[in-house]
C-alpha cells in the first residue's frame, strides 16, 4: 500500500516519540556510574557543564542527569531526517533509513549515558547538514569543533582526505592546522604492545551496529570506495573506521572516539542495498529479503537487550559479568540505606562512595559499608531481583 508523503512523516513523529519515551524511561532504571560520578563531581570537561547544568535545572535525579543527552540524541535524528530528504527514491525507504538509525544499539545507548558520542554525533551531523545545505564548509564549526572533544581529531583527518582529493587548498590547511591544534592540545596516546584489541574493537563495532548490519557496513564502504562514489560522509567513516582498526593492533581504542563518525553511514548502506534489491527480478529477489529480514531480527534482538537487560543477571553466575553492571545498584543501594535512616557512611569501596553521593548518601563517620562479608556486622542489605540475590552490602555502625 502506498501512503501520502505525509503519512510517513506522521509515522516517523510517532516512531521517535515511542522511542524517546522508552529511553526516558530506561534512563531512570540505570544508576550513575563512577565515570559518570566524576564527571558531576570531579572532572571540569564540556561533560560537567552539561550534567551541572542540567542538574542545577531539574533537580539531582537519573533523568535530569541523563537529560542532555537525550537532548542530543533527538536532534541528532531530526538533522538525520532532514539529511535524508530527496535522497532516497521513496518515502518508505526514509522512514526506514531513518527507524534503523534510532534504534541502532550505539546510538541508544550514547543517548543515556554519560559521555561525549551523541555530542559528537550531533555536530558532525551539523556540519554535513550545512555542507548539503549550502555545498560551502563552515570554518566556524570546525574551529568549535577544536574544543568540544578530543575525537574530532579524526573528522579533521578525514576532511583532510576529502579536501585531498577535491584539491580544496583551505580547507587542506584549515584542515591539517586543526589536526596539529588538536593533537598539540590532547596528545595522542601510541604506546604499548600488540595485544590482540583488533578482535575486541570489531566485537564492539558488531554490538553497536548489531553484527550483521556491520558486515554489510564494509561491504558498503568497500563498494563505495572502488565504484568511485566517494563523498564527504564516505571519507569520514572510512577514516575513523581504518585508523580504528589500525590502532587497536596496538593498543585498546576508545570507541567513543570513532563510533559516532562511523554510523553516520547508515543511509548508504540501505540505498546500495535497496539498489541491489529492486534492479532484479521479483522472482529472484529472495534471497536479499531473507538477508533483510535476518538482519532487522537481530538488529530487533540487539536492541531488545540493550533496553530491557536486566533478565540477562538471571542467567549470569556472577552478576559482574553484566554489561550494564557498572550502571546499577547504587540508587537501590541508597533507597535501603533510607529506610534504615543511615545518610552518612565511610567505606574503602571509594568508587561506590562517590555513586552513592548524587543519590544524597554523604561520607561521615556513622557507618561502614562493604561488599565483603565482615567478621561481625550490624546490617545485611541484600540486592535482590525477581528472587536472585544479586549484591549483598554489609553495615558496621561505629
Amino acid at each position: 500500500m502506498i501512503l501520502k508523503d505525509s503519512t510517513y512523516k506522521y509515522i516517523f513523529y510517532l516512531v521517535l516519540f515511542i522511542v524517546l519515551s522508552i529511553l526516558l524511561y530506561t534512563a531512570n532504571t540505570l544508576s550513575i556510574s563512577y565515570k559518570e560520578a566524576l564527571n558531576v563531581f570531579i572532572n571540569n570537561s564540556l561533560l560537567t557543564v552539561l550534567t551541572n547544568s542540567s542538574i542545577y535545572l531539574f533537580g539531582q535525579n537519573d533523568i535530569a542527569l541523563r537529560l542532555p543527552f537525550l537532548i542530543f540524541y533527538l536532534l541528532s535524528v531530526l538533522l538525520m531526517y532532514q539529511l535524508n530528504e530527496n535522497f532516497f527514491k521513496k518515502e518508505s525507504d526514509r522512514l526506514i533509513s531513518i527507524t534503523i538509525f534510532m534504534i541502532l544499539p550505539g546510538l541508544l545507548s550514547a543517548s543515556i549515558l554519560v559521555n561525549s558520542a551523541i555530542i559528537v554525533t550531533f555536530f558532525t551531523l551539523l556540519y554535513i547538514y550545512y555542507y548539503k545545505r549550502t555545498n560551502k564548509h563552515c570554518y566556524v564549526l570546525l574551529f568549535l569543533f577544536l574544543f568540544i572533544d578530543n575525537s574530532f581529531a579524526i573528522f579533521f583527518l578525514a576532511i583532510f582526505f576529502y579536501a585531498l582529493s577535491k584539491k580544496d587548498k583551505t580547507l587542506l590547511f584549515v584542515s591539517l592546522f586543526l589536526f596539529g591544534l588538536s593533537m598539540g592540545i590532547y596528545g595522542f596516546d601510541s604506546g604499548g604492545k600488540p595485544r590482540g584489541f583488533l578482535v575486541d574493537t570489531f566485537a564492539i563495532y558488531a554490538s553497536i551496529f548489531s553484527p550483521l548490519l556491520f558486515i554489510y557496513f564494509f561491504y558498503t564502504i568497500y563498494r563505495s570506495g572502488i565504484k568511485n562514489e566517494r563523498t564527504l560522509v564516505w571519507y569520514i567513516s572510512t577514516t575513523s573506521l581504518i585508523f580504528s582498526l589500525i590502532f587497536s593492533f596496538r593498543q585498546q581504542i576508545y570507541i567513543e572516539d570513532y563510533a559516532p563518525f562511523v554510523v553516520i553511514f547508515l543511509p548508504y548502506m540501505l540505498r546500495t542495498f535497496l539498489h541491489t534489491l529492486r534492479v532484479r527480478l521479483p522472482q529472484f529477489r529472495y534471497r536479499h529479503n531473507y538477508t533483510l529480514l535476518l538482519v532487522l531480527f537481530v538488529l530487533f534482538i540487539n536492541v531488545t537487550l540493550t533496553i530491557f537487560n536486566k533478565p540477562i543477571y538471571l542467567l549470569l553466575e556472577n552478576p559482574e559479568k553484566h554489561f550494564i553492571y557498572k550502571y546499577n545498584f547504587a540508587k537501590e543501594i541508597a533507597q535501603e540505606l533510607k529506610v534504615k535512616n543511615i545518610n552518612k557512611i565511610q567505606s574503602d569501596e571509594k568508587e561506590l562512595l562517590l555513586r552513592l553521593q548524587f543519590y544524597g548518601i554523604e561520607q561521615g563517620n556513622e557507618y561502614y559499608i562493604t561488599y565483603k562479608k565482615p567478621f561481625s556486622y550490624d546490617i545485611k542489605i541484600p540486592i535482590v531481583y525477581l528472587g536472585k540475590v544479586l549484591l549483598t552490602i554489609y553495615v558496621i555502625k561505629y
